[in-house]
């Protein structure tokens, strides 16, 4: 019988006054006690809305019921089978808006933390030395994956159980992509990271760092290496600014950089070899999941730090539980506010920012009201930081003028839902086809690429 307790099972966290000052994991994982009661609160509905919300297709009341039946390495073979990086997925997939968005319990309560058992499948897997690293015979086939963020990392962990060749090549000196930079520690822990690289290896996936495709390399000399089809999962990696006077003012940052630093080479650690200053007042622009991200960053360095937005907190689109963490961790909404302009002292380094007040007026094309000026209401803040999470863009530098390769209007590749472009040997998905979107995004796009990769080279046999 179903467990019909209507509230999901809490859990366990730092105390926000303690993770502030702290890069360690905020969330701290269900028991497996905690795990089963919330598993068995899954109805099995047969209709499973659920796995129709889920851009991997993991079938989740079979994994959910292995759980709830004590069943843990069956209910991984099920998570893993779907979902190359389920330890990732579990963490920071915006559960809230698919598949616990279909969840039935959430009609008359609240759904089933189906992101929470996941996480738990996964870790306890890791634990006890699970790994689905199984994959077919070799096939004879090479592919090249452009980018070892979560599109091309899913999609070469698919393509390499299917028996291909894979090389993945990532630009960086460390594989992840927005996983390794862009995420941070407390969110996502690095080891978790190297862990699920290190099963794609155990399969056979090689991964070049250092490689920039583009400058390295191009795709038409991948081609000339023997690949005989090539994945773009290069990501939306260029960052946006408001154009505002101020910007070029030492002490404004983009989130990207900001973030990279901190994620990427350690840069809150004492003796870092990238150093970033530990500033004293932060205002962050923006307020989407990687402002929260640079926000709570800023704030475990020490510093008084304000989210910037200009509209107000119905429209906010980062994940509730990103906000809700955010204002528990001390973090400052100064809401309906935009800046105007950034000013700095005589060395040249940010003092303020002047705001303007807004009020929200007709919808905009995104169907979301647009903020309105309030005349006369402009006003200063005392900064020493200003960091830009405005979103991203692609970089056109690992395909911008392949032949024959058709991009959007937005430089993206222009790529269908299965990752096929206007090259029949040349497949993109992810942000670099998508713009920034999130990581299970990128993953079921990789995963569908995968798939027409496949069917690519087997109809030239």
């Amino acid at each position: 019988m179903a467990n019909m307790q209507m509230n999901k099972t809490p859990m366990p966290e730092q105390d926000p006054n303690v993770r502030n000052r702290n890069f360690e994991e905020v969330a701290l994982g269900y028991t497996l006690e905690q795990a089963q009661n919330e598993a068995q609160r899954c109805l099995n509905c047969k209709n499973k809305p659920c796995v129709s919300g889920c851009p991997v297709g993991i079938p989740i009341p079979e994994f959910v019921g292995k759980v709830a039946e004590g069943d843990l390495a069956g209910a991984y073979q099920l998570l893993s089978d779907a979902n190359a990086l389920p330890a990732i997925s579990g963490r920071v997939c915006p559960q809230e808006t698919q598949c616990e968005g279909k969840c039935v319990r959430g009609i008359k309560g609240e759904p089933v933390s189906i992101g929470r058992i996941e996480r738990f499948v996964a870790d306890w897997a890791a634990e006890n030395g699970l790994a689905n690293v199984a994959t077919a015979p070799k096939n004879g086939h090479k592919v090249a994956v452009i980018g070892s963020g979560p599109a091309g990392l899913t999609c070469a962990g698919e393509l390499a159980r299917m028996g291909y060749e894979v090389s993945v090549f990532e630009a960086f000196h460390t594989p992840g992509g927005v996983l390794s930079y862009g995420i941070p520690e407390f969110r996502l822990p690095k080891a978790i990271v190297k862990r699920e690289v290190a099963n794609l290896e155990k399969m056979g996936v090689d991964i070049e760092l250092n490689m920039v495709i583009g400058k390295v390399l191009t795709i038409p000399e991948l081609f000339e290496r023997g690949y005989e089809a090539v994945f773009i999962g290069s990501g939306a990696g260029l960052p946006m600014f408001m154009k505002i006077p101020g910007e070029s003012l030492i002490g404004v940052y983009s989130a990207n950089e900001y973030l990279t630093r901190i994620n990427l080479m350690k840069a809150y650690k004492e003796g870092a070899e990238t150093p970033i200053l530990h500033n004293k007042k932060v205002a962050v622009v923006g307020g989407g999941n990687v402002a929260m991200d640079a926000a709570r960053c800023a704030k475990r360095l020490g510093a008084d730090v304000h989210i910037v937005y200009r509209r107000s907190e119905a429209e906010l689109p980062a994940r509730a539980e990103e906000v809700h963490h955010a204002k528990e961790e001390g973090i400052i909404f100064d809401l309906l506010t935009n800046p105007v302009s950034i000013e700095g002292d005589e060395t040249g380094h940010v003092q303020s920012i002047t705001c303007v007040k807004m009020e929200l007026g007709e919808p905009d094309e995104s169907g979301r009201r647009r903020p309105v000026v309030i005349e006369g209401s402009e006003f200063k803040m005392e900064v020493d930081a200003v960091i830009m999470a405005l979103g991203t863009k692609a970089n056109q530098m690992s395909y911008g003028g392949t032949p024959g390769l058709e991009q959007t209007r937005k430089g993206c590749v222009a790529a269908d839902e299965n990752g096929c472009t206007s090259c029949p040997n040349i497949f993109a998905g992810g942000d670099a086809a998508t713009g920034a979107a999130t990581v299970i995004l990128a993953m079921g796009a990789g995963k569908h690429a995968a798939k027409s990769i496949d069917q690519y080279i087997k109809s030239k046999q």
